[in-house]
């Protein structure tokens, strides 16, 4: 009897010590390993089966894991996100907060683009615990346009600016109808009459304010009775901000030239404070090696009929970008070089020499800080309007007739690869 009491109080003690042991964590009291339990970028699953494909500009990618993390190991080095097209990393903040991790780009994302994110071995949790190497994939909503655009105007039943960034209200709308652009994912493009049609957009000398330029858009013209006063094809003042004291860009009647005339700020050297530069490419272009302006180093050499197929009744594609690295202008069709100059090629000792970037000279009464789309300048400046070509209140002058769409402005410089996807993307 004695020997079974002992036996069943040896059983009891050895069932409380396992009890114990198994309170004060037993087997699982060593370090805990660090898994992922959800991953999301904006409202989309990046655990899916498939890669997102919608993502929005502005989303963050939210990290659920199964343990805290350690703060110091979500960093840059271990945390990456990537553009696909030119593997250029995104800048971060990064926030922890127990065993999850946010991630929100500095600036909004590009439109269109394909995202790599990377998790790397030295994000750990508080266990010292790494992640085992990760990385998922996504691409933002929309056609392709690179980051950091500062003003856009798609014209889908409106005039204002939609990036978010510049985002003025147009103080003028006079005659715009919005019409069927180049393709139905185009949406609308904004219509001119080639009368009295026009845009203004104010406060606009600060879009060109800067040392990097880009800008971007699709124009159509309209030649079908687009005449001047005596019943010749009249030019198109596609666009201006203060006429060649800020920027323009104009087409010629005869649709076998066109240019940018753009103001361009001086460095403390020059004798001036700016000046106005053409950026003009026409028929059977030359450069300086053969025969052309010692400051223009490229020009690809256009027939009539080539050149009417990009400027006569047909969607065009053009960007002009300004590097004020490089002092060096770059005009594109369709994603294609067509010309460039190089500021340090023009004479020595010449004010363009020292171009630090472009600028607003414009003065009231001539001209007024407006951006117009379909004339030289706003209706606001004086300047021409007595010239049978360049009055506003004349309706035979050079008033654009035709459509544009999807501008955007850059206060950087875009890249070629950059222009020829965002061709590709919209066209």
């Amino acid at each position: 009897m004695k020997t079974y009491k002992h036996t069943f109080k040896l059983v009891a003690v050895f069932a409380a010590l396992a009890v114990m042991f198994q309170a004060c964590g037993g087997n699982d009291s060593g370090p805990k390993d660090l898994s992922i339990e959800t991953i999301m970028v904006g409202g989309s699953d990046l655990n899916g089966a498939t890669s997102p494909s919608d993502v929005a500009t502005d989303a963050s990618i939210t990290i659920t894991f199964n343990s805290d993390i350690k703060a110091e190991t979500a960093n840059s080095s271990n945390i990456v996100l990537t553009q696909d097209y030119d593997d250029a990393n995104v800048e971060l903040n990064i926030s922890v907060t127990g065993p999850t991790l946010t991630i929100t780009p500095t600036t909004e994302l590009g439109t269109g683009i394909l995202y790599l994110f990377e998790l790397k071995a030295g994000l750990q949790n508080t266990d010292d615990q790494p992640i085992g190497q990760t990385s998922r994939t996504f691409t933002t909503a929309g056609n392709f346009a690179p980051t950091g655009m500062i003003a856009n105007w798609t014209f889908e039943d409106t005039a204002d600016d939609v990036a978010g960034s510049y985002n003025p209200t147009a103080n003028g709308v006079v005659d715009i109808t919005y019409t069927a652009s180049r393709n139905a994912e185009a949406g609308k493009a904004a219509t001119f009459n080639g009368n009295t049609s026009i845009i203004e957009i104010p406060g606009a000398d600060a879009l060109i304010n800067t040392n990097d330029f880009s800008l971007s858009f699709w124009v159509k013209t309209n030649s079908d009775g687009h005449v001047d006063a005596n019943g010749n094809p009249a030019g198109h003042f596609v666009m201006g901000l203060g006429a060649f004291f800020g920027l323009q860009f104009e087409i010629g009647g005869a649709y076998d030239f066109a240019k940018f005339a753009i103001q361009y700020e001086f460095g403390p050297s020059a004798t001036g404070e700016s000046g106005a530069e053409d950026m003009w490419f026409p028929v059977e272009a030359t450069d300086a090696s053969n025969g052309g302006w010692q400051g223009w180093d490229f020009a690809k050499s256009l027939s009539a009929s080539e050149m009417e197929g990009y400027l006569k009744d047909n969607w065009t594609h053009v960007t002009y970008v300004y590097s004020s690295t490089e002092k060096s202008g770059k005009l594109y069709y369709n994603g294609e070089l067509m010309k460039s100059f190089d500021f340090d090629l023009w004479p020595e000792g010449d004010d363009k020499t020292t171009v630090v970037g472009l600028t607003y000279a414009g003065q009231e009464p001539d001209v007024v800080n407006e951006l117009a789309f379909g004339f030289v300048h706003s209706r606001a400046g004086t300047m021409w309007d007595n010239e049978p070509w360049g009055g506003y209140d004349i309706p035979t002058a050079n008033h654009f007739k035709g459509q544009l769409d999807d501008i955007k402005i850059y206060q950087k410089v875009l890249t070629e690869t950059e222009i020829q996807l965002m061709y590709a993307s919209e066209n």
